[in-house]
């Protein structure tokens, strides 16, 4: 299967600005991410290094919300925490919002801080800092 086929039938089947947002993601993850692995997961684009979870996104009622699973441990501002655990998002509207700058630093950052969201499951919920 050529790379991304099922992460571009994602983005084609949003709107046409939510597609561009998507797109502008997808392009942007994989230039800061060239090592990572990418699937959809859960029913939504998600890239892993070693089998966890880094940095994904998904569309909501009226934004794109880009999540990196450990960004609450990140040190580049611009993200808000999100869930119980250490994931943070920053949602788009338009793709013009997005800081290719300040995505590529949190890209960056994510290679340098990660929990251990792969083994959670078997850690009863527990998180483990791997990095």
């Amino acid at each position: 299967m050529p790379k991304h086929e099922t992460i571009r039938a994602f983005n084609d089947a949003q709107d046409s600005d939510d597609k561009l947002i998507c797109e502008t993601l997808m392009r942007e993850i994989d230039r800061g991410l060239p090592e990572a692995e990418s699937r959809i997961w859960h029913a939504h684009p998600v890239w892993f290094l070693d089998g966890n979870p880094i940095v994904g996104y998904n569309r909501l009622k009226h934004a794109v919300r880009l999540l990196f699973w450990s960004g609450q441990s990140f040190e580049t501002p611009g993200l808000k925490p999100e869930g119980s655990f250490k994931a943070a998002e920053i949602r788009y509207t338009s793709e013009s919002l997005i800081d290719t700058d300040v995505l590529q630093r949190w890209l960056e950052e994510s290679q340098l801080v990660q929990w251990d969201y792969k083994n959670i499951v078997k850690r009863k919920g527990q998180l483990e800092r791997l990095r």
